[in-house]
């Protein structure tokens, strides 16, 4: 088997044996062979090279269904063959299709003004699962289908195995450097408003909510214990387009003073990659330098400003620059399982099928997405009833939540860049309720 397919197989029993678990599972279609494993799966054509890379590669609407599971690739059809369970539901190329974001290759032409893949052009969105982790699900099924030719495969608890309490600080301050004041004084609230936020003390900025943030952040730490939890903090280091603003500067008083206050709140940092470097990702490693230095310690975390990691390829750009973990897998315009799991996936290229050693962390929920007109245009109560559904996915099959917050949507002065002013309410409303979770040990 192809290391791409054991790796696959592996990811779906959620082990890290791989050649072990290439004995027990079957990807083939030569009935001679069928006695050497305990369950086999039926390739369907998806990997042929005369498929691969072609519109045949592309699964029709609507998709047939495994036990109530959308299914991708192949039919539903099950049966012993002697002692070997035989499968024909290619759960390998459709778990593939989504882990590598396989669509995106193929439907280039497809993309927003932000040259991002649009959630809502998404195989899961058009399908109507993208707020289910199908390929875990499929994990299920495949060790139900071992036990039952006794194999003694384990069942993980319905658990959220980690919570990842995550901030893009695109805008720190609304009002605190001289720019910002005459834009104030221009066109926002008068000189004399302008001079009160200018002159005032950093906490009373109505975009300086790390303080809130961090406390909210360490209550979920405090309750279920700090190594099923993260508060992370990804800050700006680059970008000159019009979309980078504000660009501020990390060596201020004021930004010397939050990063204190993120390391003094046990909360960890990471790069946010700028817009420019989604459009020119060699951009990454510079501005990765630049935030390792003025902080003086590792940065192995990204996430792309706007999301704007535009092709897959562009992943080889992170692991270049020693990125480890990447969160930016997450769609803009509706929140879900762009990746089909909510469990950290190594990223496979899907040009070569090469597997890096890059770990994506799949994104679920992002605050914007939730409220705003353009994207999901949910009001608060259906924002908060979705978000509560999306993480019961997650506990049931013992997966990672992953939240993106922005400071700026939590203020309470009215200066919030997005529609909504219940974020605030909604995140402190979510962290109560994820406290009472219980988190594996």
């Amino acid at each position: 088997m192809s290391p791409e397919v054991l790796y696959i197989i592996s990811f779906l029993i959620g082990g890290d044996k791989a050649e072990t678990f290439g004995s027990l599972v079957g990807y083939t279609s030569d009935q001679n062979k069928f006695s050497r494993y305990k369950v086999v799966i039926i390739p369907s054509p998806f990997f042929k090279d005369n498929v691969y890379g072609t519109p045949a590669s592309i699964p029709a609407l609507p998709l047939r269904e495994i036990e109530g599971i959308p299914l991708l690739f192949g039919s539903p059809k099950m049966e012993w063959y002697g002692d070997t369970w035989v499968v024909h539901a290619d759960i390998i190329a459709s778990a593939y299709f989504l882990l590598t974001r396989y669509e995106e290759i193929r439907r280039r032409d497809v993309r927003d003004i932000h040259g991002r893949f649009p959630g809502k052009e998404s195989l899961p969105y058009k399908a109507g699962f993208i707020h289910r982790p199908i390929v875990d699900e499929y994990g299920k099924l495949l060790r139900r289908w071992l036990r039952q030719t006794r194999i003694p495969i384990p069942e993980p608890e319905a658990n959220i195995s980690k919570i990842w309490l995550t901030h893009d600080v695109d805008a720190p301050f609304y009002c605190r450097t001289f720019r910002s004041f005459m834009r104030e004084a221009v066109k926002g609230e008068g000189l004399v408003k302008a001079w009160e936020y200018y002159n005032a003390s950093l906490t009373s900025d109505p975009f300086y909510t790390f303080p809130w943030l961090i406390e909210q952040d360490n209550s979920v730490k405090n309750a279920i214990g700090k190594e099923h939890c993260e508060s992370l903090f990804f800050f700006k280091a680059g970008g000159t387009t019009k979309y980078d603003k504000p660009k501020y500067n990390l060596h201020s008083k004021d930004m010397k003073a939050l990063l204190h206050l993120c390391k003094t709140g046990h909360s960890l940092i990471g790069l946010h990659s700028s817009y420019e470097a989604g459009r020119t990702p060699s951009l990454i490693r510079q501005e990765k330098d630049i935030l390792r230095k003025v902080t003086g310690q590792p940065i192995l975390y990204n996430r792309h400003h706007y999301l704007c990691s535009h092709e897959p390829e562009d992943m080889d750009w992170l692991e270049k620059a020693g990125i480890t973990d990447d969160f930016t897998m997450g769609y803009a315009d509706v929140s879900g399982f762009r990746l089909g799991t909510c469990r950290p996936v190594l990223w496979i290229n899907p040009i070569n099928k090469r597997i890096s050693s890059l770990t994506l962390h799949p994104l679920n929920i992002m605050d914007c997405s939730l409220s705003e007109p353009q994207y999901m245009g949910m009001g608060y109560e259906e924002a908060l009833v979705y978000c509560l559904q999306i993480a019961e996915q997650v506990r049931l099959v013992n997966g990672e939540l992953v939240l993106l917050w922005h400071n700026s949507t939590v203020s309470l002065s009215g200066k919030s860049p997005v529609s909504a002013n219940w974020h605030r309410e909604l995140y402190a409303q979510i962290v109560r309720e994820i406290k009472t979770l219980t988190i594996n040990d």
